[in-house]
């Protein structure tokens, strides 16, 4: 199954993740269509393995990262990571990050290790001070706006990514001077 994933991937690069067919991923792995029906019983559970093993790539270089034990540093860290896998894949991105495919909704098992991701994220954002709801979403947002922002309109440089140390030393800052949990 993990080949016929990875087969699925290289398509969505070349067609874009809503080109990706059951009848060409079949043809690409040497099988006839209905045989992809052994592992996987519609187009969506298709997309619902991608977006686990998507997840699960994530996580794993996360892990494979050593952070800063400064907790602000940590932060960046992590979310230049976050950004700098993003950008590697942009058909990943989109399946991960943006639900284009009308009436896909990962299951629980594969939303899993996003969940995970997002507690990292939060875990770090608490430790360097930001532990208002309102002020977890900011940073949320403003990574996925930088990135959107990257992806879209200077795909491999870094236009806006090369902002992020000093949006998130903001926002932190802006976090602890209201007085940190109260931000909404």
């Amino acid at each position: 199954m993990a080949g016929i994933v990875a087969c699925a991937w290289t398509l969505a690069r070349e067609h874009g993740i809503a080109g990706v067919s059951l009848h060409a991923l079949a043809r690409e792995v040497g099988i006839r269509q209905p045989s992809l029906y052994e592992y996987f019983d519609s187009k969506h559970a298709l997309y619902d393995a991608m977006f686990a093993d998507g997840n699960r790539r994530l996580v794993e270089r996360l892990d494979t990262t050593t952070f800063s034990r400064e907790p602000r540093d940590a932060l960046k860290q992590w979310l230049a990571v976050f950004t700098a896998f993003a950008g590697e894949d942009p058909a990943r991105y989109q399946l991960l990050f943006q639900r284009p495919i009308p009436g896909f909704t990962p299951s629980r098992e594969s939303y899993a290790p996003a969940e995970e991701v997002l507690d990292r994220a939060v875990t770090l954002m608490r430790a360097a001070g930001v532990t208002g709801p309102g002020d977890i979403d900011c940073i949320v947002a403003m990574t996925a706006g930088l990135t959107e922002a990257q992806l879209s309109n200077d795909p491999g440089g870094n236009r806006w990514l090369r902002h992020l140390d000093r949006l998130v030393d903001l926002l932190v800052d802006d976090a602890i001077a209201r007085g940190g949990p109260n931000g909404t």
